[in-house]
């Protein structure tokens, strides 16, 4: 029986044009060889399973075919030295691979180093590299791998060229599996493709391994539910029950239904996590022209935009905000499914505050208000005249108001205390014979005979006041005077 070869290696690409999801650093290198503008030392950025190695692999291939002059199906792999960075990070180490790049290549014109995880090298390594890096033999070339570029020395960077490696699209590694499925004739739902190249985060090295496992588990039928159990994740009707839950307010069934979830041995952190990519997938079906940026396949995005047709964008919007941020404090909360259930919660009971906070808002917008000029006419007046001081007290209902007196002055209570019985005082108004009129914070009615009689029901007319003879005198702690 033959040793089973996992489609990461089975399928490892040959070509450029084969390479998935980095069709711009493919052309330009292409175009570099083409053109004979090769540098000696190239830098591949970029995270895990995207193609840094194949790449690397190819362009020896390619640049010696060019050189020979005959396209062969050799890999060069004697041309092709690898070094792993984390475990040959000395000064000796690099030494050793100085002494061996001085010896041409056997077959072909050119041989490549690649140094991987190249970050993990010392500072001491990194020195000692710096002069065959920025010189090396015309049969040299460096390409240096990492995932952590900002921990390369800045004499290391300027000394190479930088080519940035992007993550791998969902799209484009679905249709790179499917291509895979059909080879070996495994029939395999799009939905299934889909999940499986979101799970792998970009990395098409792990979507070949999922891959693998799935079709291992399930046999030639590849199933969006088979996939789900295997990989342990919460299906799209999970999200899709959920929200129809919260739509209609409905918090005893949202609440069961994140139970099971539980029950299966889901996480809340993961139920919280999903149902706000769920949301926010709901809120790009809302548009056309943010539909494209749904990771998900065809059949499903029909149900996102049915869905989304009775979704309130409001109502979106908000429950994104409390998903994030029970999200957000899920880490530091003491009783974690608490929080998740207080954001379900929150959520279902959105639609049904958000109505009555707009019927309340009509209410009161609808109803009429009556200007404050139309109760003028109607307070009740009443002056008193101190018989001792010539002092004028106007009692407007309940309250002490600035109405006009006598003279034009304007009369204010204030609660500044009594100076033998008068405080003599105006606001904003004219003095009334160099006296200050100035009502107490209460109107003094109990000390004036016959006070109730005196009511005013057209404007008053009263002597000129003469200036009382009052011995006053400036006293301390008296503010006003």
């Amino acid at each position: 029986m033959e040793p089973f070869l996992v489609s990461a290696r089975k399928y490892r690409p040959l070509n450029f044009e084969d390479v998935v999801g980095q069709s711009a650093i493919t052309n330009t290198l292409e175009k570099s060889i083409d053109n004979n503008h090769l540098a000696q030392a190239l830098l591949y950025c970029g995270p895990r399973g995207v193609g840094k190695t194949t790449c690397a692999r190819i362009l020896t291939k390619k640049i010696n075919e060019k050189e020979l002059g005959t396209s062969t199906e050799e890999d060069y792999a004697f041309n092709i030295f690898e070094l792993d960075a984390a475990s040959n990070n000395s000064v000796d180490d690099i030494r050793n691979l100085v002494d061996q790049v001085r010896i041409p290549p056997q077959k072909g014109a050119y041989k490549v180093y690649i140094i991987d995880e190249v970050h993990m090298l010392s500072t001491a390594a990194f020195n000692a590299f710096l002069k065959t890096l920025e010189e090396p033999p015309k049969h040299a070339i460096f390409i240096l791998a990492t995932t952590e570029k900002h921990k390369i020395i800045p004499t290391i960077l300027s000394r190479c060229q930088i080519y940035d490696f992007k993550r791998i699209t969902v799209t484009d590694m679905a249709l790179h599996l499917g291509k895979i499925a059909a080879d070996q004739g495994i029939t395999a739902h799009p939905d299934a493709l889909h999940l499986i190249a979101q799970k792998a985060d970009g990395a098409l090295r792990d979507a070949l391994s999922i891959f693998d496992r799935i079709v291992s588990y399930t046999g030639e039928n590849l199933s969006r539910q088979a996939v789900s159990e295997n990989l342990n994740i919460l299906d799209y009707d999970t999200y899709f029950a959920a929200t129809d839950f919260m739509l209609a307010g409905d918090i005893p069934s949202s609440l069961l239904l994140f139970n099971d979830c539980l029950s299966l041995g889901f996480d809340g952190h993961h139920f919280i996590q999903g149902l706000a990519a769920h949301l926010r997938d709901l809120m790009l079906a809302q548009f056309p022209a943010t539909i494209s940026l749904m990771e998900v396949g065809e059949e499903t995005k029909q149900r996102y935009e049915s869905q989304a047709k009775q979704t309130p964008p409001a109502f979106l919007l908000g429950a994104i905000d409390i998903a994030n941020h029970c999200d957000l404090q899920f880490k530091n909360a003491k009783n974690q499914r608490l929080l998740v259930e207080l954001a379900i919660m929150k959520i279902a009971s959105m639609l049904s505050g958000v109505e009555k906070k707009n019927r309340d808002w009509t209410e009161v917008i609808t109803t009429p208000i009556i200007p404050t000029t139309e109760f003028k006419d109607h307070l009740p007046k009443k002056v008193v005249q101190h018989p001792s001081q010539n002092t004028a007290y106007v009692e407007l209902g309940v309250e002490t108001a600035s109405v006009p007196m006598v003279d034009e002055a304007i009369v204010e209570t204030t609660s500044a205390p009594l100076i033998d019985e008068a405080i003599v005082e105006t606001a904003s108004a004219p003095l009334i014979d160099e006296a200050i009129v100035e009502t107490a914070s209460a109107p003094i009615v109990d000390e004036i005979p016959n006070a109730e009689s005196a009511t005013i029901t057209e404007p008053v007319s009263v002597a000129p006041l003469t200036k009382p003879s009052l011995n006053l005198e400036r006293k301390e702690g008296v503010s006003g005077l």
